[in-house]
């Protein structure tokens, strides 16, 4: 990645864009010192101009931004950061420095993706995400299982509390084992996306074959 920090005298401005929702959060500035200790940590860090020195953002509010990808423009002089907001990003209170709501329909789970990737340097006495993550793929995957199994029974079950209940123990674990495995619902996301695509493009293909038969009368 070649980057130009000489126009702004060793500085590069920063897009924040929710990497879930797409969102725009914020905009900061980084210098090269900045920039390395955003890749070495995964959290967004800026240069403060008024302080002059480094600052990793949420290290006051614990609202961290958790980076998912780094790209630079075409001229190599501003930088889009992706990234996973834990909290409100800013210091109003509000979803993003531009007083926009910052959501969709399934938006807590991308909170509590944020939550279960901070847990990862806990201490396991100090949560149940911890210690799971600390215990390993092998019984993060046991636990799964366990949780496919009392939600296929309450399937059944005309009580929609306990459904959901089991749903959601199924879906908070399937979020630990991701992360465990360094993966996220993006990817998963990615992945259906895939899939729809090459499921219509093969429909579409089947389509026009049967549009020749009848053309040519086959």
């Amino acid at each position: 990645m070649n980057l130009d920090f000489d126009k702004l005298n060793g500085l590069i401005p920063a897009v924040v864009q929710d990497a879930a929702t797409d969102k725009v959060l914020m905009v900061g500035f980084m210098n090269r010192e900045a920039l390395e200790k955003t890749r070495q940590t995964g959290m967004v860090t800026f240069y403060s101009r008024t302080l002059r020195q480094i600052w990793t953002k949420g290290e006051t509010s614990r609202n961290y931004l958790r980076v998912k990808d780094i790209i630079a423009d075409c001229d190599g002089d501003t930088l889009l950061v992706k990234a996973l907001p834990d909290g409100p990003v800013c210091h109003t209170g509000n979803d993003t420095c531009f007083n926009e709501v910052n959501q969709q329909n399934l938006s807590f789970l991308n909170t509590l993706e944020g939550i279960i990737e901070s847990r990862k340097n806990q201490l396991p006495n100090e949560s149940y995400t911890a210690k799971l993550l600390n215990a390993g793929v092998k019984r993060i995957a046991k636990k799964v299982g366990e949780e496919a199994v009392e939600l296929v029974l309450e399937a059944e079950n005309p009580d929609d509390k306990r459904f959901l209940s089991e749903a959601a123990d199924l879906l908070y674990h399937l979020q630990v084992l991701l992360a465990a495995r360094n993966l996220s619902l993006t990817d998963v996301s990615s992945t259906l996306k895939v899939r729809h695509t090459s499921n219509a493009n093969a429909d579409e293909q089947e389509e026009a074959f049967k549009r020749g038969e009848k053309q040519w009368g086959k």
